[in-house]
């Protein structure tokens, strides 16, 4: 295999394009926290591009767990045998090392931002690696991803201040309860197969249909602390035209998906929050110059 395919082989096992779920929040974050803190909302060049490493090599090193530590059950399951591990085209030993330097990299650029982002390391490294365990145990394994990738939105305001603050914990929040409701739409496409191998998650707890209401509340409830956070950090009418907007493809998912019909259940996992991600970036961009121009 050529270096070129095999870099491709590599992008496919983490679903490098998957990055665009949490990244755009953490840059959300980001940018609203240095509004917030000295009345721009540019972090300088530095802050920006060591929070790209570390979002970036944190998703790497959760994915490529994710997968190894998964290759069995994957392996049995028709939809996802073809991964990059269960069918040996990357070995487990190979993910494990790309693990390893991604949690190096990310340790590094951590301790480029500040001592905060450094300390709590070790504790973002139990919610990376620890996820795919979670599915063995409960059905609040969805809930475990939502707090792990929520912290990217926190983790961006942090960046940039060193502290927590109420802004960074809505936004925590807003990214919990959008990836609850949209892994219980994403788990529904294994239910049959989860169900028979004691794979744990709510639609096997509690059914498709019931499963499908909750996500449909997670997400309503995004949607009010989306709110909160323009309150929290005095948000212009571009903020709340943009959540508007993200409200609507919210809604846009679950007219898509219902119990009966489970065919574009892929396409509201991925293209529809691909597209809230990207939204929820734009409105923050277009906001915070708004606020930085007229304050």
């Amino acid at each position: 295999m050529n270096a070129a395919a095999q870099v491709k082989t590599y992008l496919d096992l983490v679903k490098f394009e998957h990055t665009v779920f949490a990244l755009p929040f953490a840059y959300a974050g980001m940018l609203l926290a240095s509004l917030a803190a000295n009345g721009t909302g540019w972090p300088g060049w530095s802050v920006l591009i060591w929070v790209t490493v570390a979002m970036a090599s944190a998703r790497t090193a959760a994915m490529g767990a994710n997968r190894v530590i998964d290759r069995f059950i994957d392996a049995g399951n028709p939809r996802t045998a073809g991964r990059e591990v269960p069918s040996g085209k990357i070995t487990p030993a190979q993910a494990w090392t790309l693990v390893v330097v991604s949690l190096v990299v990310m340790a590094f650029a951590a301790a480029q931002l500040n001592p905060l982002c450094l300390w709590l390391m070790p504790l973002a490294v139990v919610f990376l690696i620890g996820y795919p365990y979670t599915k063995r145990y409960t059905w609040l394994c969805h809930a475990w991803l939502g707090i792990t990738d929520g912290a990217a939105a926190a983790g961006g305001w942090i960046a940039v201040t060193g502290e927590f603050a109420p802004p960074a914990w809505l936004l925590w929040a807003v990214v919990i309860f959008w990836m609850i409701g949209l892994d219980v739409i994403y788990a529904t496409m294994d239910y049959d197969f989860d169900r028979r191998n004691n794979v744990k998650s709510i639609p096997v707890r509690f059914g498709i249909p019931q499963a499908l209401k909750i996500a449909a509340g997670s997400h309503a409830l995004t949607f009010v602390l989306l709110l909160a956070v323009g309150a929290a950090v005095g948000a212009s009418g571009w903020y709340y035209l943009a959540a508007a907007a993200m409200g609507g493809i919210l809604l846009y998912e679950h007219r898509i998906v219902n119990p009966n019909d489970l065919t574009r259940a892929n396409v509201a996992f991925f293209d529809a929050n691909m597209w809230l991600a990207l939204t929820m970036l734009a409105g923050v961009i277009v906001d915070v110059v708004w606020r930085t121009l007229n304050g």
